[in-house]
């Protein structure tokens, strides 16, 4: 596996291996955990513009970092180049060293209200919000798709628009928004990106083991991958990727996981907003389907921890 740094504007990387924003998941207390076993860089759950404007209390807290993340990153979505400089301004993400924009999301909410992905169709737009935001010296990177529909790709064009408005990395996931996540991502789009960029390239898409990141990079000669999925049922993913022999307990690693959500929500809420996560940590556990079931009634941390102290004897 080809690990190297990666330069972002002035700002230099651990490695090539980084953890995808991912809305509900990649909170502070996953990113921590990334980073222990070896990402390069995280990025926030995608924060946005507006809510960071109008002073949004949800927005506040999707902005929580740890002091393990050396290079701070904050994921927004918009589409107003204006307010998008503005929110960069704003004491909310001044203490963020590279700002990532979003033109990937493919949620429905998202998307008709002409953000995220629906920006794919509009690269003159995306080049200008790239451009403005640039304006606030921090390094803009970006993260896009491949096109809206399939087989009606815009890769190279929207990759020259962003490079154009300033954007010092690109993350390309090789499938189009009505894949959603479905599919063997388009290795070839991928490739083309590379072959139009002046800036490093970043693959994302269907990467959930070391082999899975081998072709990838094989394949498409990008300078890195940006795992998702792959990386919240498996963090430890990034020391597979680094080399590095490790013994995972899941029952440690869950618990403080929630000791982690706990230094910042109460109880109920961790035991709460913790199911999601929790049911990919026990994907591919035996007999764990009645357990799953049994969690999602519990309003309280310790009685979580007890139902897995039984399950993981």
């Amino acid at each position: 596996m080809l690990q190297k740094k990666i330069k972002i504007g002035n700002l230099t990387t651990e490695n090539n291996f980084f953890l995808a924003p991912l809305a509900g998941f990649s909170d502070f207390a996953m990113r921590e955990i990334c980073l222990e076993y070896g990402a390069g860089l995280t990025f926030t759950e995608m924060v946005s513009c507006k809510g960071i404007l109008y002073d949004n209390e949800n927005t506040k807290d999707l902005l929580c970092t740890s002091p393990r993340e050396k290079i701070k990153c904050a994921q927004i979505f918009g589409n107003d180049p204006e307010i998008m400089r503005r929110a960069i301004e704003s004491e909310y993400l001044s203490g963020f060293d590279v700002i990532d924009i979003n033109f990937g999301c493919p949620m429905p909410k998202i998307y008709n209200n002409g953000e995220g992905s629906a920006l794919l169709a509009n690269p003159s737009l995306a080049e200008k919000i790239v451009y403005e935001c640039s304006k606030t010296g921090k390094p803009i990177t970006c993260k896009m798709r491949i096109g809206i529909t399939d087989g009606k790709f815009v890769t190279e064009d929207f990759v020259k628009a962003i490079q154009n408005g300033g954007a010092k990395m690109i993350t390309v996931h090789g499938r189009t928004r009505d894949k959603i996540y479905a599919g063997e991502p388009n290795y070839g789009e991928i490739a083309k990106a590379k072959k139009v960029a002046s800036v490093p390239i970043i693959a994302n898409g269907g990467i959930f083991t070391k082999q899975d990141a081998e072709v990838m990079i094989k394949r498409t000669g990008a300078d890195g991958v940006m795992i998702a999925r792959g990386a919240l049922e498996r963090p430890w993913i990034f020391a597979e990727l680094l080399g590095n022999n490790i013994s995972v307990d899941k029952k440690i690693l869950i618990n403080g996981h929630i000791d982690r959500l706990l230094t910042k929500y109460d109880d109920k809420t961790v035991a709460i907003i913790f199911r999601k996560q929790l049911c990919l940590y026990l994907k591919g556990e035996k007999n764990s389907a009645e357990l799953k079931q049994k969690l999602f009634t519990y309003k309280d941390t310790a009685s979580i921890k007890n139902e897995l102290e039984r399950f993981f004897k």
